[in-house]
């Protein structure tokens, strides 16, 4: 009968390709987020208002526990890294909330990217909270099973990236929506060819969770722009 022989996990190698990823997803914030919030100072950065600089340091914040968490594995502190999740899973809940109220301000002032008016671009924030709420619930609940947990994290992460690629001062990005979501899910294939070099496979989570950001991600703008959408975008204003 015969047999398969599955390469055994080599946690060194984990230890350093997620904290590559960590490293690699801070600086594609800084790269985005220079100009207008970190280099601008943080608290004096020309912000519309209170709720985007809370919204800022928030998921500032995140970025930081992200690193934090990432270092404590390495350091194989696994009791604080599992002591600071249970404040991670709590900050993120924050993070939904504080994310849906920016995007419901950004709405109010008629905020768009070129292309699109404000109601239609009002999906893409919103579905970045969805996304990031599903896969972060997931990751809670496969807290104990490590493999699963620190992609559904990175896969949850990735998803609210385009609010900073979007910004990256380059030319294809700037042109069109397709540079921002190629250098996305370029981390998603870095996931995967990961998988392949250390478990030959693809694990599941990096293959459906993948898929489920791709999908969302290529079908909220069309649906965007339906009557239907721009319903819903009238009562996050309170128009009836």
């Amino acid at each position: 009968m015969a047999t398969t022989v599955l390469r055994p996990i080599n946690r060194r190698y984990d230890r350093i390709f997620f904290s590559l990823m960590t490293i690699l997803i801070l600086a594609t914030v800084l790269i985005g987020f220079a100009r207008t919030y970190y280099l601008a100072g943080l608290v004096r950065a020309p912000l519309p208002n209170a709720l985007i600089h809370i919204h800022g340091a928030i998921f500032s914040s995140w970025l930081i526990l992200l690193t934090v968490q990432t270092g404590l594995i390495s350091a194989r502190r696994l009791d604080l890294h599992k002591r600071l999740g249970l404040y991670g899973f709590g900050l993120a809940c924050l993070m939904v909330i504080l994310g849906t109220l920016a995007a419901r301000d950004s709405l109010r002032r008629g905020f768009a990217v070129p292309g699109l008016d404000s109601a239609t671009f009002f999906i893409v924030p919103i579905t970045d909270m969805i996304v990031f709420a599903v896969l972060i619930y997931l990751a809670y609940r496969a807290r104990f099973d490590s493999a699963a947990h620190k992609r559904l994290i990175l896969i949850a992460t990735v998803a609210i990236l385009d609010a900073a690629i979007a910004r990256w001062p380059f030319a294809f990005i700037v042109r069109s929506h397709w540079g921002a979501d190629m250098v996305c899910y370029a981390f998603l294939v870095l996931l995967a060819a990961y998988d392949l070099f250390t478990l030959r496979r693809i694990h599941r989570i990096t293959l459906w969770a993948s898929a489920f950001v791709i999908v969302v991600q290529q079908f909220r703008i069309p649906l965007g722009m339906t009557k239907a959408w721009h319903s819903v975008a009238n009562l996050a204003l309170g128009k009836f």
